[in-house]
């Protein structure tokens, strides 16, 4: 098909990745879907009937292999989509800086890694827009999720710069600052369930990306992000 556009999905075994890599094939993209488990992938696409899909190996924690990855790209994607993402609870990782480490490595580090190779591709003049997925978590410190959320919010500086320096480029960044969504990462979590939003809602409103850099998906979670912003260090204290 002649002036396809195709999409990156990095991290594309998530749910809201799946959901997402769905909807843009209805849309007619190119998926250029990349993970660790490409045969969980593959399957994916199979079950899903997704045409011009091809299935890529991807490691965010394995930064000496993003260049190579990058180069050998069947096609230079138009929109790229950074979905993957790590997390263990906080008290484990309290305790266990090698899960730690691992959750630097693939919601910080990793992205930092492969971003900054695609953004710096001057002879890519297919790239329109990047797309990070955040979460709430990066908003305040809490004790009850602090390492976790440290990730989450340098990654979302790290998008706030990055939206700067592509801006001359008229490349277009956008981040998604996510609250509870029904996925695996979340199952068997003690999560308030009038809280949750579905991957596939989720997945419709990064889809259809307007120009707006930080997106809160659902009003309750605008609410609940807004207070977050605004909430006295000393009340942010008390909170689980």
């Amino acid at each position: 098909m002649e002036n396809r556009k195709y999409v990156l999905i990095l991290g594309a075994n998530s749910d809201v990745a799946k959901a997402c890599a769905k909807l843009y094939c209805k849309k007619g993209y190119g998926l250029l879907l990349a993970s660790r488990n490409t045969e969980e992938l593959k399957s994916f696409a199979i079950e899903n009937d997704l045409s011009s899909t091809q299935i890529l190996k991807f490691d965010a924690t394995d930064f000496s292999s993003h260049q190579q990855f990058y180069d050998e790209l069947p096609e230079k994607p138009h929109l790229v989509l950074y979905s993957a993402g790590f997390l263990v609870q906080n008290q484990e990782a309290f305790n266990n800086f090698d899960a730690v480490f691992t959750m630097i490595n693939t919601n910080y580090t990793g992205a930092v890694s492969i971003l900054n190779i695609i953004s710096k591709d001057n002879s890519n003049h297919n790239l329109e827009r990047i797309i990070g997925l955040s979460s709430l978590s990066a908003v305040r410190g809490r004790k009850s999720n602090f390492i976790y959320g440290s990730t989450k919010a340098a990654f979302h500086h790290y998008f706030q710069g990055l939206r700067q320096e592509l801006s001359d480029g008229n490349v277009k960044v956008n981040i998604f600052t996510l609250g509870y969504i029904r996925t695996k990462i979340n199952k068997g979590l003690p999560l308030n369930q009038s809280l949750m939003m579905e991957p596939e809602y989720v997945a419709k409103q990064i889809v259809n990306i307007g120009n707006t850099f930080n997106n809160v998906p659902n009003f309750k979670w605008k609410i609940i992000h807004t207070i977050l912003k605004i909430l006295p260090e000393n009340l942010v204290a008390k909170m689980p």
